[in-house]
């Protein structure tokens, strides 16, 4: 059990009362009011809708903790979906929300701020080493127990214009890049439901750089809850799939928040097509912003992103730890290294039964 409900009151004599509704992301929420609060709310993305809860409970066997917000009137004013990741191997951690560049409260400062104040109190009530609340835009009013980190960016590009304008405004370089991809016979298919293919891609991707993946059916089930704002982009060569790219239209933005490329095609440079060909698609269907996914400062992956010609976008991740609890996030640390240099060499069916087991508990 969770640490209940909670009220808080506003300077203008206004009572917040915090409550958890959910453990599974259905059971006594109702999803129209929370997706509709997240909608039309400043920093609300794809990853706070009530379907990513739903995963994370139904598909990967978390804790999901959907936090509510609501004035003296009874009105919704802000949500907070938590996410508790726990494991023997790497610890126990409050997230919102995992496998995400997003997830923090949203809604009424008062009530994101009444928000975090309860997380913090769940965090030491189910005694977590680490709270973490992923925010696109900094919080109005956050309690000062968080730290706020800034590691990690990503990268928007506008597709005002269409498709044709968009891709005038590349370099020469980039649009002969691109070019050659597509010569060399590359073809790509963009639709809603190519899970399997994508998964065939990224999970041989994710054993090449020694990270577990995550399973096909966490894949599955997003698309059966997402719809037509999962997005898959899948390039073959032959009718063979060697790079891929996945992730959520919401509004007028889309991010791609997993891609892949096998490297046996590297110098066909197929993730350059796949990348072009689900912008050119998503401009032509309303979309006005392309996101490139969080990535770290100076990296390779932040450095193929900014080739495209797009701006850096600062996220705001804030932080409470426990007393004594260590800095290092699970992935973090030499041991880690050395099981990265061991999983690129296992054979990619004994990775893809073991990577999913861990992959859940890696946030």
């Amino acid at each position: 059990m969770g640490v209940g409900e909670g009220l808080h009151d506003r300077t203008d004599g206004v009572t917040i009362r915090v409550s958890e509704i959910a453990r599974d992301g259905s059971t006594s929420l109702d999803a129209r009011a929370w997706n509709d609060l997240v909608a039309r709310s400043a920093g609300g993305t794809a990853f706070h809708r009530v379907e990513w809860l739903q995963v994370m409970a139904q598909t990967l066997g978390h804790t999901a903790l959907a936090l509510e917000a609501r004035d003296s009137t009874g009105a919704l004013c802000a949500v907070l979906p938590l996410v508790r990741v726990q494991s023997r191997l790497f610890g126990s951690y409050l997230v919102a929300v995992p496998f995400a560049s997003y997830g923090g409260p949203v809604g009424d400062p008062t009530g994101v701020e009444a928000l975090a104040i309860h997380a913090i109190a769940e965090a030491r009530h189910r005694r977590i080493a680490l709270l973490e609340l992923r925010a696109r835009t900094p919080l109005a009013s956050t309690p000062d127990r968080f730290i706020v980190s800034n590691r990690k960016l990503t990268v928007t590009l506008s597709l005002e214009g269409g498709a044709a304008e968009v891709f005038k405004r590349f370099s020469a370089k980039l649009r002969s890049q691109v070019r050659r991809s597509e010569k060399d016979g590359v073809t790509v298919r963009v639709s809603p439901q190519q899970p399997a293919e994508f998964h065939r891609v990224y999970a041989e991707h994710m054993r090449d750089l020694g990270t577990p993946a995550l399973p096909r059916r966490f894949f599955e089930s997003l698309a059966a809850r997402y719809g037509d704002d999962m997005v898959f982009a899948i390039a073959s060569l032959n009718g063979v799939p060697i790079a891929c790219g996945a992730g959520f239209r919401y509004g007028e933005e889309f991010e791609i928040t997993w891609a892949s490329a096998l490297r046996a095609y590297n110098k066909l440079s197929p993730n350059m097509a796949m990348y072009w060909q689900l912008m050119a698609h998503l401009a032509e269907t309303g979309v006005r912003t392309f996101n490139f996914g969080r990535c770290t400062e100076g990296s390779g992956t932040h450095k193929f992103k900014r080739q495209w010609g797009g701006e850096d976008e600062v996220l705001h991740w804030y932080q409470w730890r426990a007393a004594g609890a260590p800095e290092a996030t699970p992935a973090a640390g030499g041991r880690f290294s050395l099981a990265q240099a061991v999983w690129t060499r296992l054979p990619l069916p004994v990775a893809n039964v073991v990577g999913p087991r861990l992959a859940r508990l890696l946030p």
